[in-house]
């Protein structure tokens, strides 16, 4: 644990909680609101104390001059629909404040009334605006959203070269807006739930009534609702704590920034599920093999397309098992190697000091470490480093006798594989993978590579998604569904959805292993 202290005494904290097994919501304290002005005003400063950025505007309206209070948050709201639809009319308006058939605010479209603080206080830290009246027991809250947000731009991960170039945004109302454009169809629905004690992360559920699969609905809308925790920051915090298994290093749902890929996934059949404040949605269930899939491959043509995905596959093997067959071959299984190759890989060998495993243990470590630092550092600067940065560490290690040249051609191969899989979290995936593969090769050369692959394999297939089989269409195996797995047929001969987005008979929704107090 990394909080110590007063930290332990706390029941959640902002990054993590955990997911219980009831489903009933917390109780809030219901205290309503005053009926004299003054009282509210006071009641909203305690609040919100120490909080600059409150604002309270008061004026009187009205041939009455009855007394009213503005309240909202500066940088939350949008200023022009605050001073045309709101002060405007309240300034020169001619409203009658005693009578029960006016509302204040005329003007603008989305508002209603409230009656307690709680509904007060989330409406103004949302972004809303709420006036408060003299002689009224209740409060108007009107939609004043208006925080900064930037303009769609291109996805930053999943590039495209005939896709199109838009990616999702932070706002999730308009990452809806940004699939009903693809799908504009009323069987689309939306199902809305909030996330958390502290943030209030709304979070949606989008899907096709008459495609999609109720029982993985009712299991999903289940474990959101379960979720305990201060808030969601992002979606890789929701997906973490809805995915069937943990502990499994692969990713069990698609996470994509592209709506035309999740607009593709909604009318397979499968979930898209959106997060406030986040660029990118979770597509759910995910099998193993639409990991390799890209928005790409229906806009060639479908012989190019499945040359390309059964090189992302071999890309797949290369990334996780070259390092190992290589340790393999030099440690124990050298008889299968030919003398001439044998010669040259002795001969780069020679000054070498350390075994294969250190040697490509050493290597690998470095690897990750540049491709970090290419990350975290500025574009221009990152590529340079990466680049440069690798010829000459790469170069440097050969001359000095630490690494072998076949050493550097094996990690850059790895390298270069790995960068080919279209999505990011089975990359990394890999990237893990193949440390332990390394070591069962030095341990038990080839014998341990097909038990470590089988190993894997074996869990592929006892791993869901949403109660759907990971390893679907092979295990259980689908011949229909094949048409888009290793090879991608014409699409004219693509007729039917693909069964895999629904879970088998044998798998009953709503029973899985409840995680208590788990962490």
């Amino acid at each position: 644990m990394f909080f110590f202290g007063d930290f332990l005494k706390r029941k959640r904290y902002s990054h993590g909680g955990k997911r219980v097994n009831s489903n009933q919501p917390v109780q809030e304290e219901v205290c309503p609101l005053h009926p004299e002005l003054s009282r509210n005003i006071e009641e909203i400063h305690r609040s919100f104390p120490a909080s600059p950025d409150l604002v309270i505007y008061q004026v009187t309206i009205g041939p009455q001059e009855t007394p009213i209070a503005l309240c909202y948050l500066d940088g939350m709201t949008d200023k022009n629909a605050l001073n045309n639809n709101i002060l405007g009319p309240l300034m020169y308006g001619n409203l009658d404040p005693k009578s029960e058939m006016d509302i204040p605010m005329p003007t603008i479209s989305g508002f209603n009334t409230v009656t307690n603080w709680g509904d007060v206080v989330t409406a103004i830290l949302f972004g809303e605006s709420v006036l408060f009246m003299e002689g009224r027991q209740e409060a108007w809250v009107y939609d004043t959203k208006g925080w900064p947000q930037r303009a769609i731009e291109d996805p930053q991960l999943e590039s495209s070269l005939k896709g199109a170039h838009q990616g999702f945004l932070e706002i999730g109302m308009q990452n809806i807006s940004l699939l009903r454009r693809y799908i504009p169809n009323p069987e689309l629905r939306i199902v809305k739930h909030v996330v958390g004690s502290r943030g209030k992360t709304q979070v949606w559920i989008m899907y096709l009534e008459d495609v999609a699969h109720p029982e993985v609905l009712v299991e999903l809308e289940t474990r959101i609702s379960q979720i305990d925790v201060d808030a969601v920051i992002n979606t890789g915090e929701l997906a973490e704590f809805i995915e069937d298994n943990s502990f499994s290093p692969f990713p069990q749902f698609i996470i994509t920034e592209r709506p035309d890929s999740a607009a593709a996934q909604l009318l397979a059949g499968r979930f898209v599920v959106i997060v406030d404040r986040s660029p990118s949605v979770i597509i759910a269930p995910a099998t193993f093999t639409s990991f390799f899939q890209s928005i790409d491959d229906y806009s060639m043509r479908w012989q190019i397309t499945s040359f390309i995905r059964l090189l992302r596959f071999l890309a797949f093997m290369i990334a996780l098992l070259l390092p190992a067959v290589y340790i393999a071959f030099i440690s124990y299984n050298y008889e299968v190697v030919p003398l001439q190759l044998f010669l040259s890989i002795a001969e780069s060998r020679a000054r070498v000091p350390f075994p294969p495993l250190l040697e490509a243990t050493m290597m690998e470590i470095m690897l990750e470490m540049m491709r970090e630092a290419g990350i975290r550092l500025p574009a221009p600067v990152g590529q340079t480093i990466g680049i440069v940065g690798g010829i000459v560490i790469g170069q440097a290690a050969v001359q000095a006798g630490i690494v072998s040249n076949i050493m550097v051609i094996v990690v850059a191969s790895t390298a270069i594989a790995s960068f080919i899989l279209p999505s990011y979290d089975m990359g990394t995936a890999v990237r893990l993978l193949r440390f332990p593969m390394m070591v069962m090769a030095s341990l038990f050369g080839i014998i341990g590579i097909v038990v470590g692959a089988m190993t894997l394999v074996a869990h592929l297939v006892t791993l869901e998604s949403l109660g759907t089989p990971y390893g679907s269409p092979l295990a259980p195996f689908r011949w229909a569904d094949m048409k888009d797995t290793f090879i991608r047929f014409p699409l004219w001969t693509m007729v039917k959805r693909p069964k895999s987005a629904r879970p088998t008979q044998e798998v009953r929704m709503g029973h899985k292993r409840p995680r208590g107090d788990q962490s």
